[in-house]
């Protein structure tokens, strides 16, 4: 019991930083070349957690096979998910809002819009929630790596979705109620994560570790790279690795 309530602390850690970079981005001006060169460091904190933290992991525990399959699997969900609420108005939803053409709908421009953020949220949340609680399944010990990798890529992702919820119009209320829903989802994925897939074999917690993986390699490639991308594409590689780099000392030290 005790572990389950860990597991949900630390889950409740990392998506807390979703409402600090909310908070951020809602309640201040931050400049658009700041929002994409934080954006790129926490892309590359993912980057290496998701290569050293799990799909490595998986590969040890599993083998070749459940870590490929489980990554193109996850990569696959995460596609299809996304493409459904695209077409229903969350295709930019970790955008700030900058570029007219890129920009998160209102409600009036596209009914719906507003679920269909909130969901995008919790698509881009949850994967990345739950293998923190699957990590305590590894000689009981979270793995910090995870969690700060996922802290860290939080807080880039609240503040640019967030301001570009406020220049589509959305309500204090709408955004904060969004990213304390999401934050409070993502305690619960922590748990599902360890009390659920504890029950099984290690293959299948092999397998269920590469498909979180492959959900936030293909979130990474869709949402925050084009984000990144878009306002800092002359400094976005250097402060990727730079993130990529603070990630791999975390995970050798």
């Amino acid at each position: 019991m005790s572990e389950v309530v860990e597991a949900g602390g630390w889950g409740l850690v990392a998506g807390s930083a979703l409402l600090l970079g909310a908070a951020v981005g809602y309640g201040l001006r931050v400049p658009q070349k700041v929002i994409a060169l934080v954006m790129a460091f926490g892309a590359g904190v993912l980057l290496s957690a998701v290569s050293f933290e799990l799909i490595g992991e998986a590969y040890e525990q599993g083998g070749l096979g459940p870590a490929a399959v489980g990554t193109l699997a996850g990569a696959v969900a995460y596609t299809v998910g996304n493409v459904w609420l695209a077409r229903r108005g969350a295709r930019h939803r970790k955008r700030s809002g900058h570029h007219t053409t890129q920009a998160q709908p209102s409600q009036e421009e596209q009914s719906g819009s507003g679920l269909a953020l909130a969901l995008g949220a919790l698509l881009d949340g949850v994967p990345e929630s739950a293998v923190i609680g699957v990590s305590l399944l590894d000689g009981g010990a979270v793995s910090v790596v995870t969690v700060a990798a996922v802290f860290l890529s939080n807080i880039p992702e609240g503040l640019s979705s967030s301001a570009g919820m406020k220049k589509a119009g959305r309500s204090k209320g709408y955004v904060f109620g969004v990213w304390g829903a999401i934050a409070a989802a993502s305690t619960l994925s922590a748990v599902l994560g360890y009390a659920v897939v504890g029950d099984f074999g290690t293959a299948v917690v092999a397998a269920v570790t590469a498909v979180a993986a492959g959900a936030i390699l293909a979130m990474i490639a869709d949402t925050m790279i084009p984000e990144a991308f878009q306002e800092a594409h002359l400094a976005i590689g250097l402060v990727t690795v730079s993130g990529f780099l603070v990630s791999f000392a975390l995970s050798h030290t």
